[in-house]
């Protein structure tokens, strides 16, 4: 902390180099969805493509946590700069890769770094900002890395259609290199000043078994060679491992994850409406660009434009979130919010083949807005029910709940896009999964038979529509936990 003392820490430029960070996570996320429909026209693959998402989502949630802990023993600026470090060499790995199997392996070490943004940026924040402020820096934070999203979708396309998708990988280089720049010469850290705690080293693994073993079960739902037997292996050890965790976690003096925060119900709720919420997400994210570019043909510039409009109204959601608070109960901003995002996954629900270009923009966008009022309420009303000393856990927590969100259902829609996509190609003579990779992209679906192309179309564009009314179920999900769990508690201030 600055503890008083002037010309130690120069609280602009770092907190501008934690803005700088987020603009990394945001740029990771939307630049790498707009390429991977090209990324799957040259490596093949479409399998196997959501594990590019999930891969770095599960590492980086699993890391979320470690980091936290991490930063109070040795310090915000070692674990941030070591964590940058492991995401730019993930970077440049991913950027140089030959095939889809070892673009996953580099992403979960992207994964592994890119989980020291969050809690850490956070944690920065609170030592250089009393508390009356760090409300607003969190959300200028915010508000920065809605603007570093809606700059990563153009800029990602704009790569991908003149550089080449390696570099949406390769540009994190110089981006993290300069953040670690700015963090290590203005950021002055005493260290005296920091409270020494233990690490849940046991409740670590318990907790990475549980995901992993989770993850494991939902990608192997959908292969057919794959016997009950090992599913049921895989249950067991996730189970056994929650029970373990949670006994740990119980027992042990510091833990990860506090169990006494699941005593309010409305920050169980809550995490549960984040986690949901997140998950559809990933939908808009990962199958917009692939029913713009495979059913649309539109080139990878076009889908990322697609997806502006869902970081702009991200951002006015982000503070229409604070104003609404101020009009009406906090527990049904969260309501307005889903049903935002509720219209949005209805009229995706809805369209067909020909559905024009503004639609995406105008769907977009109504998510978007209700992404940020959701996202932003949930993690003021879960700050809220704990006391101060559990603030900086509850919102690690929140933060796992979002990235677990969004790494379980970018699988689960996996599932259902892959099995979609197998049973149409059955139906179609000469269709096949390569030839709906190369629809993927443009510049590879020339190469089809023109023949063949309507009814290549019309498989993805089934599979795409299975995926949305997946998607529009989760939603609906996170609406009836939020509503049914507020009937319960009218008498909640």
């Amino acid at each position: 902390m600055n503890n008083g003392k002037k010309n130690e820490t120069n609280t602009m430029i770092v907190t501008t180099s934690l803005f700088v960070a987020t603009f990394l996570s945001a740029i990771e996320g939307t630049i790498v969805s707009t390429a991977m429909p090209t990324i799957v026209g040259e490596l093949h693959g479409v399998s196997l493509m959501n594990w590019v998402f999930s891969i770095y989502l599960l590492t980086s949630s699993i890391a979320t946590p470690i980091y936290g802990k991490l930063s109070d023993l040795l310090g915000r600026k070692r674990v941030l700069v070591a964590g940058l470090s492991v995401f730019i060499v993930g970077s440049l790995l991913s950027g140089i890769t030959s095939s889809m199997e070892a673009l996953i392996v580099w992403r979960a070490l992207q994964g592994l770094g890119a989980g020291v943004i969050l809690p850490v940026s956070y944690a920065m924040i609170a030592d250089i900002y009393p508390f009356a402020k760090r409300s607003k820096i969190i959300g200028l934070n915010s508000a920065g890395w809605g603007i570093s999203a809606v700059i990563a979708p153009l800029l990602g396309g704009f790569i991908v259609d003149t550089l080449g998708w390696r570099w949406i990988f390769l540009i994190n280089i110089p981006i993290g290199l300069i953040t670690m720049g700015l963090i290590i010469y203005y950021f002055k850290e005493t260290m005296v000043t920091r409270k020494r705690v233990s690490i849940d080293y046991l409740g670590t693994i318990y907790l990475t078994v549980v995901l992993l073993s989770l993850m494991l079960m939902i990608q192997i739902l959908g292969d057919k060679s794959v016997g009950l037997s090992r599913l049921a292996f895989l249950f067991l050890i996730c189970f056994a491992s929650i029970v373990l965790f949670i006994r740990r976690e119980h027992s042990f003096i510091d833990p990860i994850i506090p169990m006494g925060m699941f005593k309010h119900g409305s920050f169980v709720a809550q995490n549960a409406v984040a986690f949901f919420i997140s998950g559809f997400v990933m939908c808009i994210e990962v199958y917009v660009p692939n029913w713009i570019q495979g059913i649309k043909g539109f080139k990878a510039s076009i889908a990322g434009l697609a997806l502006t409009p869902s970081s702009v109204l991200w951002v006015l959601g982000s503070f229409a979130s604070g104003w609404l608070i101020t009009k009406i109960h906090s527990k049904y901003v969260t309501t307005v919010g889903i049903g935002f995002v509720l219209l949005g996954s209805i009229i995706f629900v809805l369209a067909n083949q020909t559905l024009s270009l503004s639609w995406f923009f105008i769907t977009t966008a109504l998510s978007g807005f209700g992404f940020g009022i959701v996202m932003t309420n949930t993690t003021v009303i879960v700050q809220q029910k704990v006391s101060d000393y559990d603030v900086g856990a509850a919102t690690s927590f929140n933060v796992l709940c979002r990235t677990l969100g969004q790494t379980l259902f970018i699988a689960i829609f996996g599932i259902f896009m892959n099995t979609s996509l197998r049973v149409g190609v059955l139906q179609i003579d000469g269709a096949s999964i390569k030839k709906v990779n190369k629809l993927m992209s443009p510049e590879t679906a020339v190469l089809l038979p023109a023949k063949l192309i309507p009814s290549l179309k019309t498989i993805l564009f089934n599979a795409l529509h299975n995926v949305f009314v997946v998607g529009m179920v989760v939603v609906m999900i996170a609406l009836i936990i939020n509503l049914s769990y507020h009937h319960l508690k009218k008498d909640e201030a």
